[in-house]
């Protein structure tokens, strides 16, 4: 940028300016002129492409495009709701209920059957109970992994469903 620039020739773009090749100094000139700054924008060209623009203008609205890119990005919330093999009626109703407000709220929900100790002989119960859970959550989420035994833990995962039209 303006002083740092090293080459003798440099090649000039930018707005209010004839795009042409100049001596440096005579680019500086032209630049001081509009009042903006030399911004090499090219270096390994030969002879550097440099732009005339306003530099601070230039990083602000970069980052106040950075900063709403960011802020249009969607942050995923995983909620977890853990079930044991012999879960009763009442319970599963109750962590279901949670499961759907979690899903209307946006969030992923990760469903657990937690095995202990020689429960694990249960594997097919775990397997019914997370795929029951699925089938109530229909209407509200969709299954994005099916039930899946991991050592002692059987993981299911529902994403909400989008809402979009």
């Amino acid at each position: 940028m303006n002083e740092e620039i090293k080459s003798p020739m440099v090649r000039l773009v930018g707005e209010g300016v004839e795009a042409n090749i100049y001596p440096l100094r005579e680019a500086m000139r032209i630049v001081e002129e509009l009042g903006v700054d030399l911004v090499e924008i090219q270096p390994d060209a030969n002879p550097p492409v440099c732009k005339a623009m306003d530099y601070k203008k230039f990083v602000f609205d970069q980052k106040k495009r950075q900063k709403e890119q960011k802020a249009k990005a969607t942050k995923v919330v995983i909620k977890e709701i853990r079930l044991g093999p012999q879960t009763d009626d009442h319970d599963f109703e109750f962590k279901l209920n949670h499961a759907k407000r979690f899903l209307q709220e946006g969030s992923k929900v990760k469903v657990e059957v937690f095995f202990r100790g020689r429960s694990i002989v249960y594997k097919e119960q775990g397997e019914i109970m997370l795929l029951k859970f699925a089938q109530e959550l229909e209407e509200f989420g969709k299954v994005e992994m099916m039930p899946k035994l991991e050592g002692k833990r059987m993981q299911m995962m529902i994403a909400p469903k989008s809402t979009k039209k």
